[in-house]
């Protein structure tokens, strides 16, 4: 039998071994690659990374953080990292991100705007951001200080500071149809627009800014003229119809033109920053300097129908200056209205010559305005166009005038004035009239019915007498010239050719013709032998 506490082998125990510190496990590599791929990462980033800018709008229309992109010329320099409102809520600030290589769009004068469709003056602009979305545009500045926070414009520049050209200055009386991006145009050709506009200080006119291309900045010299450019320039006055038209572009959106105003005569270009008036019109533009204005009164006693602030003053077809206003007043002395029109005019228009003679010392300045009306100087209203009626103020040398006496010394100075033509032949037609009613009319009607009572009985009674010549005289007359006729017949008859009369005349008119000669030739004979009277003709 077999012992059945058979004892058993003992079990072999693991040897400890010590691990070494030194070497790392495999299961670590893993994390610590990501970690340092992680930080090159990083460390890229913040290496590639721009500066950090925040850009309040308006509002926030069409802007997506983490998506919308800053662009400069259409190459990404940043994207839009957030989007919040301010703490008063009246408007956006979105924070961008820049990239390295737009280090310098931090500048103190940095531009951002967003592109979005738009229509303006200047055109249509951002169609392409219709598929792609809108984005914010920038302008680089070129200012040395840098600054964190910007105001982002609600309108996109005209001009960026990469544009070349020259800016210039321009003084009006209004706006117009102009406004931001209205463009410039030189000889029809688009060299420039307007940059900016704002009120004058005093509140009388409006200054402009516009932008002039290179190379056509140089065509600006100090000679040079501006004026409102709209694409039909229609005038109706006392001269005429006239029209003028530029680029259709300017039909809608209105448009500043110029030119030199004597391009004979070589001016110096204009230096930046120069200021200009600009005229309504280019006949305006182009007129030659006015000197100083004279305000003149003067009062008719007719109807000014047809004459309007701006009708023109004329002195035989140049014109002097424009009518300013028009009024009325009533006359205690006489007991009726006169009407009074309030012109300007230009004394510097009438001529060189004449201005000089004018500032001559010897003359007063009242001796020579009373030589003037002395000598017939008036005005008067003139009709300038027959299909408008619209009338205009004409100054001229009338001798057969009255003498006037003018008070020299009266401030508005008064001129004299004289009826117009078409008042002349209405009172010419007036005394023609006059004199026509008093023609008596009745007695020349009652003397004509008279006289035709008697021209009737006349022509009864020589209705009678032919009558009684018809049957009594008429016989008579047809039988003497039936034999009238008959004796022109029995003459035709002894006249014609072959009539015996008539060779019996031409045989005798040859006889005479041959006795005729015959005495030729005794008359020559004898001429020749005088002596044969008395001896007789010798024999040859």
């Amino acid at each position: 039998m077999t012992d059945t506490h058979e004892e058993k082998p003992a079990l072999l125990q693991p040897k400890r071994v010590r691990q070494r510190n030194w070497l790392p496990s495999l299961v670590w590599l893993i994390p610590i690659i990501a970690a340092v791929v992680g930080l090159t990462l990083v460390a890229k980033i913040l290496v590639d990374r721009g500066p950090m800018v925040t850009v309040s709008f308006r509002s926030a229309e069409g802007l997506e953080a983490g998506k919308t992109k800053v662009k400069y010329k259409d190459v990404d320099i940043g994207q839009v990292q957030s989007i919040k409102l301010s703490e008063d809520r009246s408007h956006v600030l979105v924070s961008i991100q820049l990239t390295k290589e737009a280090s310098g769009f931090d500048a103190e004068d940095t531009r951002y705007w967003v592109v979005r469709p738009r229509i303006a003056a200047s055109g249509i602009s951002g169609l392409g951001t219709l598929l792609s979305g809108a984005y914010i545009g920038a302008d680089a500045g070129a200012s040395g200080e840098t600054k964190k926070d910007f105001v982002g414009l609600e309108q996109p520049p005209i001009v960026t500071r990469d544009a070349s050209g020259r800016q210039f200055v321009l003084h009006a009386d209004d706006l117009g149809s102009l406004d931001i991006g209205t463009p410039v145009f030189y000889r029809r050709i688009k060299v420039g627009q307007v940059m900016a506009y704002d009120l004058d200080a005093d509140g009388r006119g409006v200054t402009l800014r516009i932008f002039i291309n290179s190379p056509y900045d140089k065509f600006i010299t100090l000679n040079s003229r501006f004026w409102h450019a709209s694409g039909f320039d229609a005038e109706l006055n006392a001269s005429g119809f006239k029209l003028h038209t530029q680029a259709l572009s300017t039909v809608v959106l209105g448009g500043i033109a110029f030119r030199d105003r004597n391009e004979e005569e070589k001016s110096p270009p204009a230096k930046e920053g120069t200021e200009y008036q600009l005229a309504d019109d280019e006949s305006t533009a182009m007129k030659e300097p006015d000197g100083t204005p004279q305000t003149v009164l003067l009062y008719f006693d007719q109807s000014l129908r047809g004459l309007q602030p701006g009708a023109t003053v004329d002195f035989r077809g140049v014109v002097l200056g424009e009518v300013k206003n028009i009024g009325i007043e009533y006359d205690r002395n006489k007991g009726e209205f006169r009407m009074p029109v309030t012109v300007q005019i230009y004394p510097d228009r009438l001529g060189h010559r004449f201005n000089q003679e004018m500032t001559e010392p010897r003359y007063s300045h009242a001796e020579r305005l009373r030589f003037l009306v002395k000598r017939g100087l008036r005005a008067q209203l003139r009709n300038g166009n027959l299909l408008t009626g619209q009338l205009y103020v004409a100054i001229d040398f009338f001798p057969k005038a009255k003498p006037v006496q003018i008070d020299t010394e009266k401030v508005p100075l008064e001129l004299p004035t004289i009826p117009g033509s078409l008042d002349e032949i209405q009172s010419q037609i007036a005394d023609i009239a006059g004199k026509l009613s008093k023609v008596p009319f009745d007695e020349i009607g009652r003397d004509l019915q008279s006289t035709v009572k008697t021209l009737n009985k006349t022509l009864t009674t020589a209705e009678q007498t032919a009558a009684r010549i018809n049957n009594d005289i008429a016989p008579e007359m047809t039988a003497a010239m039936k034999d009238a006729r008959k004796t022109l017949n029995a003459a035709e008859r002894t006249l014609s050719d072959d009539a015996p009369l008539q060779q019996d005349i031409r045989q005798t008119m040859q006889e005479l013709s041959r006795a005729a000669a015959s005495i030729r030739i005794l008359t020559d004979y004898l001429q020749q032998h005088p002596e044969s009277l008395i001896r007789g003709k010798q024999e040859p």
